[in-house]
């Protein structure tokens, strides 16, 4: 599978989902089938979001896909980590970093927010509210429109970190072997929207 085949796989299971027509899947045979072995052709970052279940809005089924979630879909070294052992070692061809609509997380880092060890989590994404033009206004979790603007400029940030934390990724991205993606999922339509650059 090429990094474009790969996408175009996640686009089309997408499209599947949105239209309420997913594949029909024999779990309980996946999961014999995939016992020895496994052989995923993406890798997605994502928020913890209960209302975005990765494989589900991206009909993906048992052993497609590796899944990492965690809330604001920000990186860490784990996750990187876990991402070069995807796409090193285990030869997945994409990386796909998907935000979402009326995203918590970007309201708790908009806002502010201090509780426990979330406060360090949601102060990787304030980066991301000055990647905002400063027209849109008013600044707070009031306005969706910049709550959003902020979730897609979270998710090209991560994208950026992503090539600048690993010399590992960065060289399969500029060599062609992956490709890295961005993109928002719409809570209200179930729609991803994708973004290469």
């Amino acid at each position: 599978m090429t990094p474009e085949a790969a996408l175009a796989e996640l686009k089309a299971g997408n499209a599947r989902f949105v239209s309420g027509h997913p594949i029909a899947r024999n779990n309980q045979a996946d999961v014999k089938a995939t016992a020895s072995g496994q052989y995923p052709y993406a890798v997605v970052l994502s928020c913890l979001d209960s209302r975005q279940p990765i494989e589900i809005v991206l009909d993906q089924g048992i052993g497609d896909i590796f899944s990492a979630r965690i809330a604001g879909n920000v990186l860490n070294d784990d996750i990187l980590g876990s991402m070069e052992f995807a796409c090193k070692l285990s030869g997945s061809k994409l990386i796909a970093v998907i935000g979402h609509s009326n995203c918590g997380a970007i309201k708790g880092a908009i806002d502010d927010a201090q509780l426990g060890n979330l406060t360090g989590l949601l102060d990787k994404v304030k980066p991301a509210m000055d990647d905002v033009p400063s027209d849109v206004t008013p600044r707070t979790t009031k306005n969706s429109e910049y709550v959003d603007q902020v979730a897609e400029a979270n998710v090209r940030l991560v994208m950026k970190q992503i090539r600048e934390r690993s010399p590992v990724l960065r060289e399969m991205i500029d060599s062609g072997q992956i490709k890295l993606v961005g993109g928002m999922y719409d809570l209200s339509t179930g729609k991803v929207t994708f973004f290469d650059k």
